[in-house]
């Protein structure tokens, strides 16, 4: 058996290491390692593809990580927590930190703790845990449900949390605030860095990772990095973009020149129907791409995804059409260039993007941007022109969510029992729950252990009581059905996708099974189906060789248009007036869209980033006001019943209502004459609140809202694997909950968090009062148009979608919009 001396691992040996890979060590992976041996937390904000990982790696290895003593002896215990936000990262991110620990003969073990680990593992990993566990914040808080687990995790000297600013924001990032909070009070050297690419607001994002610790905390760039190289497919001079968003299946051809250039490329889609349709397009157009493109997204298999990620890794792909499953730290060297389809709707996302190109220290990244419509040219010169300025996008993280708390605290009862006192303190070391007065905290402790007065006398609420001042489970049904529950991703129930003859595919959205009958053809997971039957929530199918085909959408697909992003699409607009005005050359992106600009302005007008665009027209339809204060939809949507409801307050008139990324249309039976200074009392910020409920069916929208509050509290248990509840069945659960709730136990704070997140999530409140304000102070352009604009008919398209006729939507579309290209060339 031979013998190695066991020793702590030195400088030396990492510079000779990295010299050994090609690289040289960065500045500021130096100054990590020396803040961790001087036991500091914080945050590393440094480009994509830069050596984040090894920085925080090889801080921890040089601080704690020894030789073997011998090759038989057993791993160090649990050292190490990595922390990511997708499934997807932790395979990859296993085998980039076994490598170092293979070459450098260190005597640690990796492992990894996610939705995707199998029952036999997670057995094991409750016996012992490996020295460096990469897990997602769900399994984290699973884990320290369990006694045996969280006692292991008392000896974790450092947690890593990677792509910080994708849980930064959310319900998951709280619940990893409160895990964070739990491992401190239990150990409090823990080290603590997080690692972020792409964000605005780094003090902020320090500040929430590490809590009352924030102060300490160090805050290390990783300089500059060369910007990508952000290119668009562009049209054919007799080729022109529709005005509305289709697939962008239009550029297929110069797409398949540009994957057969580079060695391995990734296409990312927004959403998953459209990775569906561009896959089967890709293998139809290049039938000897057939079993080298692939598909990659988060409703699929997990198998199936991780043989996808293991033949990229390999280089053996021509190109994996992807969706956001692929966006984040996944380190995939052959991938040369990404190709982005449809506008990334957000700097940020297109930076991340396109950073998994040119993924080493010294690579440059290459995305090729390919429209979906003549505007998103705009928006591709729009997002490089943010890029280049460095205008990317804040996070906000989100505060006293009181669902999350009371799960955390049940999390915390079912793995002993939990002293209130100790469980208080922690919560209020988090950024989260700083604010959380005394009266809060004992209504959650009442919660849990009541349910509340009017769910006192229901034995299913009463989950945790006091023993000896210590909260515990009542029963062990209580522990076993909280563990299945926990977590904060909400969604609508999904339902299994399975070959009849055997065989999983993956999971769609039960909505859209619902809308097929036995028979009916729909593309997924790559494959053309017929459905065959549905029982106990699982969706049986067979091959089929149907044309027409439906393509699952999933909820949450369509991304807004973010501030930073909508601001410099009306820069760019202002600034191809001035270069159309002077006769100077355009960017290829304005040059290819002029036409379209130019006959925008002409109709009508383009409106820069101080002016605010109206346009009234009629039609065979109705009287449409059309505003464009380009702030993205949620916005749009709260902006669009505010204006209705108060234009209905001085006359009473119905409005249909549309709106997109650039503005939003109001439609009515009989015009709707309007003045300068009615249009400006309509952006008054006076009564805004009152307003804004005021014009919503307020209290049906927080009853849904809702629902997702009470899966996360547990007032709502969604059924055992495989019999899951409906949505239907949740929603009417919840729903009659609520109505309890708000009738006769005032006191509950649940039904106004729902109503609270009602407002921030759904109409993005901060921000449309923000953009009254602005909008306010703008320049009015008021314009009476005879004909939709480029700017007015994607609004009129959407409106279409929801119409009853023999036509199909594409094809009373196309019908229009050659109409009015005809008369745009007239």
């Amino acid at each position: 058996m031979s013998k190695a001396v066991e020793r702590r691992l030195q400088r030396a040996t990492v510079e000779r290491w990295f010299s050994d890979q090609g690289w040289s060590v960065a500045s500021f992976q130096r100054a990590l390692w020396e803040a961790y041996a001087a036991g500091e937390s914080g945050l590393l904000h440094s480009p994509t593809g830069s050596g984040k990982t090894l920085a925080a790696w090889f801080g921890c290895l040089l601080a704690h990580g020894q030789g073997r003593a011998s090759d038989d002896a057993a791993p160090a215990p649990v050292t190490v927590l990595w922390i990511t936000p997708l499934r997807a990262l932790a395979v990859d991110l296993e085998h980039n930190l076994k490598r170092p620990l293979e070459d450098l003969e260190i005597g640690w073990s990796v492992g990894k703790r996610t939705g995707d680990t199998s029952s036999s593992e997670r057995t094991r990993q409750r016996r012992r845990l490996p020295t460096a566990l990469i897990t997602t914040p769900e399994s984290l808080s699973l884990l320290l449900s369990y006694a045996e687990t969280a006692r292991q995790l008392r000896q974790v000297q450092a947690v890593i949390v990677d792509e910080w600013h994708e849980l930064l924001g959310s319900k998951r990032g709280v619940q990893l605030e409160l895990c964070l909070a739990q491992l401190r009070q239990q150990s409090p050297e823990l080290r603590t860095w997080g690692l972020s690419a792409t964000l605005g607001n780094l003090s902020h994002a320090m500040h929430v990772l590490l809590g009352d610790r924030a102060e300490a905390g160090r805050l290390i760039g990783g300089g500059d990095a060369q910007p990508p190289r952000i290119r668009s497919a562009l049209p054919e001079p007799d080729q022109r973009l529709p005005w509305s968003g289709y697939t962008g299946l239009m550029l297929l051809p110069q797409v398949v020149v540009a994957i057969e250039e580079a060695r391995s490329t990734l296409l990312f889609t927004n959403t998953r129907a459209q990775a569906e349709r561009w896959f089967e397009a890709l293998n139809g157009a290049r039938l000897d791409w057939v079993g080298r493109v692939a598909l990659h997204h988060g409703s699929l298999e997990p198998k199936l995804r991780q043989g996808v990620e293991a033949l990229l890794r390999a280089g053996e792909l021509k190109c994996v059409v992807a969706t956001s499953s692929l966006d984040l730290g996944v380190d995939f060297s052959p991938v040369e260039q990404v190709i982005q389809v449809g506008s990334p709707k957000g700097v940020a996302r297109l930076l991340q993007r396109a950073g998994r190109s040119g993924h080493r220290p010294d690579g440059i990244s290459d995305v090729l941007c390919v429209p979906t419509h003549a505007l998103e040219l705009v928006e591709i010169a729009a997002a490089r022109s943010a890029v280049q300025a460095r205008q990317i996008e804040s996070r906000t993280a989100l505060t006293l969510c009181l669902d999350v708390l009371a799960q955390h605290l049940v999390t915390l009862a079912v793995a002993g029992g939990v002293d209130p006192a100790a469980a208080l303190a922690a919560a209020r070391s988090t950024h989260a729950y700083r604010a959380l007065t005394d009266a809060q905290w004992q209504w959650v402790v009442l919660f849990v252990t009541q349910g509340g007065p009017a769910l006192a006398h229901y034995p299913q609420f009463q989950r945790l009581e006091f023993v000896e001042e210590t909260l515990r489970p009542v029963n062990r049904r209580v522990a076993h059905h909280h563990r299945m529950a926990i977590g904060t991703i909400t969604a609508d129930a999904s339902m299994q996708v399975r070959f009849q003859s055997g065989g999983s595919l993956g999971s769609v959205e039960e909505s859209f099974i619902a809308r097929l009958k036995p028979g009916d053809a729909f593309q997924f997971a790559g494959r053309t189906l017929e459905l065959v039957r549905v029982r106990d929530m699982t969706a049986e199918v067979r091959r089929a060789s149907a044309r027409r085909v439906a393509v699952p959408r999933w909820t949450g697909g369509r991304l807004p248009l973010s501030t930073e992003l909508a601001d410099a699409v009306q820069a760019q607009l202002l600034e191809f007036r001035d270069a159309a005005a002077a006769g100077e050359e355009l960017v290829p992106e304005l040059a290819s869209a002029e036409e379209v600009l130019r006959h925008q302005a002409a109709v009508s007008a383009l409106p820069g980033p101080d002016e605010l665009l109206l346009e009234q027209t009629s039609s065979r339809d109705g009287h449409s006001l059309f505003f464009f204060p380009f702030a993205g939809r949620l916005v749009h949507e709260g902006l669009a019943a505010l204006f209705a409801y108060r234009l209905s307050q001085v006359e009473a008139r119905t409005f249909s209502i549309s709106i997109n990324d650039y503005g939003f249309e109001l439609l009515a039976p009989e015009p709707v004459p309007l003045t300068e200074p009615q249009v400006r009392s309509l952006f008054s910020t006076q009564h805004l609140l009152e307003d804004i409920l005021a014009s919503v069916n307020a209290a049906e929208l927080a009853k849904r809202q809702f629902r997702d509050i009470a899966r996360i509290a547990g007032l709502v248990f969604q059924g055992f694997p495989g019999s899951q509840k409906s949505t239907r069945q949740v929603q009417a659960s919840s729903g009659l909950l609520y109505d309890v709730l708000v009738r006769h136990d005032a006191a509950n704070l649940l039904p106004q968090q729902a109503l609270d997140e009602l407002l921030r999530a759904q109409f993005e409140f901060q921000r449309l009062e923000r953009t009254l304000k602005r909008c306010a102070g703008r320049q009015l352009l008021l314009r009476h148009t005879t004909r939709l604009t480029p700017l007015s008919f994607p609004l009129w398209a959407d409106r279409q979608a929801t119409r009853l006729s023999t036509e199909s939507w594409l094809e009373r579309v196309e019908r229009m919009q050659r109409k009015l290209e005809a008369d745009a060339v007239a």
